[in-house]
């Protein structure tokens, strides 16, 4: 039985990967190890910072490890956490897994270290981040190639730069968009003809559990996105239908107003130190085309849930339907 130990699993993307993982759980034994216990599974999580390599010490000899644990909202303060977290926690991972006899590292990165990028970017397009979390999640990426480099015929190494991951109970970007537009206050910034890539966090969860019994040692690099892509209007123009509206957009706002706007609000999050839904980096990734591609279709991985799918189901969960209370999950 294979010991499977996943860093940073009480979050969204670990909740989701953990309760798929626990569907197979005569193949591993499963570990979490986060510095915030599991609601869902406390019996599997071990207390433990990243930063702090001492506090990783119960993790098995051999064992696969699963590197979920990240600094990543875009208005962290101080920014030297994305270097502690990002950068320093995976060079503490690889002197562990050097001690311990790891040979298999699946490290979740992200299309951010893209920066903005052209469209259908793939795995060798240029690397040009524009915030801390994408250089320090590149630069992360280099620690642990460097691990694999030094024995390249023994050691495995999965990167996986998902784009924005979106699905039930998280409050990230795509949530507050969908939860503007059931309100009827959202207001369109631009033409709405750029073009998104999406992904839903039980694929991503899948597309993990996949790489833990799939290739052989080397250093296997994927863009993860769910197809087909949305324009900003066939986005929002679907979400309207599905919460039964009008799938028109009646008001846009131009760019550069909105981006004036925006700037205001940084201005007064400086001075006072309140942070705010609205900001300059957000209307510009909001504008922004944010479409790759991704050679996983090359693979044998086959994604569980249709986007249109996906869609649907976080909508009429969000939405639509009475809930009991949940974990709530806060991303960027």
């Amino acid at each position: 039985m294979k010991n499977i130990c996943i860093i940073g699993g009480s979050g969204f993307v670990g909740t989701s990967l953990l309760a798929r993982l626990s569907l197979n759980s005569h193949h591993w034994k499963l570990y979490n190890f986060d510095k915030v216990m599991s609601r869902r599974y406390p019996e599997l999580t071990t207390i433990a910072d990243v930063r702090l390599p001492e506090q990783l010490g119960t993790i098995p000899n051999g064992s696969v490890l699963i590197n979920l644990a990240a600094e990543h909202r875009d208005d962290v303060r101080p920014t030297k956490l994305y270097h502690d977290v990002n950068v320093q926690g995976a060079i503490n991972l690889c002197e562990l897994a050097k001690q311990r006899g790891i040979k298999k590292i699946i490290f979740t990165s992200s299309v951010a270290v893209y920066g903005f990028a052209k469209r259908d970017a793939d795995e060798q397009s240029q690397i040009n981040p524009f915030n801390e979390y994408g250089k320090t999640k590149y630069e992360a990426e280099q620690v642990l190639r460097a691990w694999q480099a030094e024995a390249p015929s023994k050691r495995t190494l999965v990167i996986i730069r998902p784009t924005v991951i979106f699905g039930k109970n998280n409050r990230g970007n795509v949530y507050n968009l969908l939860r503007q537009i059931a309100s009827g206050r959202f207001v369109m910034v631009g033409n709405g003809k750029n073009i998104k890539s999406l992904a839903y966090v039980e694929n991503v969860a899948a597309f993990i559990e996949f790489s833990l019994t799939s290739f052989c040692p080397g250093v296997h690099c994927f863009n993860y996105v769910d197809k087909p892509d949305f324009s900003m209007n066939d986005l929002i123009g679907n979400v309207k239908r599905l919460l039964g509206g009008s799938t028109s957009i009646r008001f846009r706002l131009p760019f550069q107003l909105g981006i004036l706007i925006a700037g205001l609000f940084d201005l007064v999050s400086r001075v006072t130190g309140r942070k705010f839904s609205v900001s300059t980096i957000r209307i510009r990734k909001f504008c922004a085309d944010s479409v790759y591609s991704t050679s996983i279709d090359q693979t044998a991985f086959v994604r569980p849930v249709p986007l249109e799918k996906a869609l649907q189901l976080t909508v009429r969960h969000e939405f639509l339907e009475s809930r009991g209370s949940e974990e709530l999950y806060f991303t960027e």
